[in-house]
């Protein structure tokens, strides 16, 4: 492994790193996770819902859609965006997760559902009905948006999220152990909780995305600490002990904002300590779709070597808005070089 990520620590983009084959369509990349052999796994809107990219961005494998190409949906998100998505085994994809044991976790969100699936896509696992639970009711689950998975006790931490500000602990088999979580702005209350990761098996934390900031819990959801961050939409953890790293994508602006597109608001990438010191930042102050640039980042997964990558929901945020509309970057390498 790496050594740990310093102020000497900085990240290079690799442009055009992913070759996506002809036929394919990410339309959005909306997250990513990397598996023990360092094959990235890109859950994605497009026609294909899983490509595996192999280290040298090559696909090596992609699953999630038995349809023919025509076979879409056309349907419209609870803030009135419509969209057109291919009729695959997932109504909406929002996150995936791989865990210790090379499974692969994928959260629907507006399909209210997890489901664990094996490398090659068999179904292993399914957690949630389809049915939304009442808004904000903290019943399982109304638009999940993540999930965590412990190594020591392969318990299940998830993030439910846009309708529900909400996180579940489950056992391994699914079960429900308890919840944690109101709507509102105090200490322990989200305003959408986005992503999920935990520290040393030890503490779960969320990024909070909608009130700005990361929050730090007890495995019982007790709440430890919290800190600041612009947009707070990803996050990954490296390292142990005194060498935990906490990787915290930050989203910018929302449509309508007045501020849209002005520097220095969020659309990077910051690590942090275990305390919240920031360590370092990386990624260009300003928007777009240059290699050192971001539109919105979504999801980020780091691989054995520490080289970051970044799933980004460009078209809800950006694409759709354009004359024409249309596809633009998302799905970022950023390579590591130490000083």
């Amino acid at each position: 492994m790496p050594s740990v990520i310093s102020t000497k620590t900085a990240f290079e983009p690799y442009p055009r790193w992913a070759k996506i084959p002809h036929g394919i369509w990410l339309r959005e990349a909306t997250s990513v996770a990397v598996d023990k052999n360092d094959n990235l796994f890109v859950f994605n809107r497009g026609n294909m819902p899983i490509l595996v990219f192999g280290q040298d961005g090559e696909v090596i494998d992609m699953w999630g859609n038995d349809n023919p190409p025509e076979r879409v949906r056309i349907i419209r998100d609870p803030y009135g965006n419509v969209s057109q998505f291919w009729d695959t085994w997932f109504n909406r994809p929002h996150a995936v997760t791989i865990d210790h044991e090379d499974n692969v976790w994928l959260v629907d969100d507006n399909g209210h559902q997890i489901q664990k699936r094996s490398k090659s896509g068999e179904l292993l696992m399914t957690i949630g009905s389809r049915i939304p639970a009442p808004k904000q009711s903290g019943d399982m689950f109304h638009r999940p948006t993540d999930v965590a998975i412990s190594k020591k006790t392969g318990e299940i931490f998830i993030s439910d999220g846009y309708d529900n500000s909400r996180v579940h602990r489950l056992d391994y088999e699914g079960n429900l152990i308890k919840s944690w979580g109101v709507i509102g702005t105090d200490p322990g209350e989200f305003n959408v909780p986005h992503n999920i990761a935990l520290i040393d098996d030890e503490e779960v934390i969320v990024c909070d995305r909608e009130n700005y900031r990361v929050q730090v819990f007890s495995l019982n959801g007790e709440f430890l600490r919290m800190w600041p961050v612009h947009k707070a939409t990803a996050v990954e953890v490296t390292g142990t002990g005194n060498d935990v790293r906490i990787c915290v994508a930050e989203q910018g602006p929302t449509k309508g904002s007045p501020n849209r597109g002005e520097q220095n608001l969020g659309n990077r990438v910051s690590v942090y300590d275990r305390a919240g010191n920031r360590v370092m930042r990386f990624g260009s102050t300003k928007i777009g779709e240059e290699p050192d640039q971001f539109l919105w980042p979504h999801s980020l997964a780091i691989d054995s070597k520490g080289d970051i990558y970044v799933a980004e929901v460009s078209y809800v945020e950006w694409g759709m808005s354009q004359n024409p509309r249309r596809e633009m970057a998302s799905l970022r390498k950023w390579c590591r070089k130490d000083g």
